[in-house]
């Protein structure tokens, strides 16, 4: 039996079962209310909201927007963190991101410039060191990737190297041009913290010269310390 016909048998069954459930206990008063039905739902949704703030306090800190390489001309500005991965993200690492549970936050600034920070918290130690270097091959492998996808696209990396933080951390600059003239320079690091992961990423119109290097990797080590 394929895992479709398991799923769907499975999915029958409990919906009969809830049915015949439902015939054997009849009305549940006079006024047809379900008030056991309500006192249910009622303690459901407290348990799910105190899982979700433990959740919440649980997972590691995320950067704020003042922690963001400064802009010259606009003030960040800091989104909710949430659940998922940022579409910024999903063209360079869309092969390793599935199968992992992630929150992110997204930031901007009134101009182009936009910044997001994508968090993991995995089983173990191990497990993190290897989702780390997956992630850093995912970004030196990103040119091809992008010169593969669109002929009219020229991309070029440029490495700038370990930083010294927890269990480490790594910079890179992505700079891409169009055939029609457009340019853009994204920054991304990969750091880690015993079992959780940070991925960040800042971009722009630009090229390398417009990378404020420096500041970004000053973001990245305030954003690993900041996991635990």
């Amino acid at each position: 039996m394929s895992k479709r016909t398991r799923a769907a048998s499975l999915t029958t069954f409990v919906a009969a079962s809830v049915a015949f459930g439902a015939v054997l206990a009849g009305p549940a008063d006079a006024t047809g209310k379900d008030s056991a039905g309500k006192d249910a739902s009622v303690s459901k949704h407290a348990a799910t909201n105190a899982l979700a703030k433990v959740k919440a306090a649980a997972w590691p800190k995320f950067l704020s927007a003042s922690q963001l390489p400064p802009h010259p001309t606009s003030s960040w500005r800091a989104g909710k963190v949430t659940d998922g991965v940022p579409d910024e993200l999903r063209f360079c690492f869309e092969e390793t991101l599935p199968g992992y549970d992630s929150r992110y936050r997204d930031f901007r600034t009134d101009l182009e410039t936009n910044a997001q920070q994508l968090t993991f918290v995995v089983g173990s130690d191990a497990k993190a060191k290897a989702l780390a270097t997956r992630l850093n091959k995912d970004i030196r492998a990103c040119v091809t990737r992008i010169e593969q996808s669109d002929p009219e696209t020229e991309a070029a990396l440029k490495d700038y190297g370990k930083l010294s933080v927890e269990e480490g951390a790594h910079a890179y600059g992505l700079h891409t041009e169009t055939s029609w003239g457009a340019t853009d320079i994204n920054l991304y690091s990969v750091g880690r913290d015993g079992r959780a992961v940070t991925l960040v990423h800042w971009g722009q119109m630009g090229d390398f010269s417009d990378a404020p290097v420096k500041a970004f990797k000053k973001t990245t080590t305030t954003a690993v310390n900041k996991l635990y």
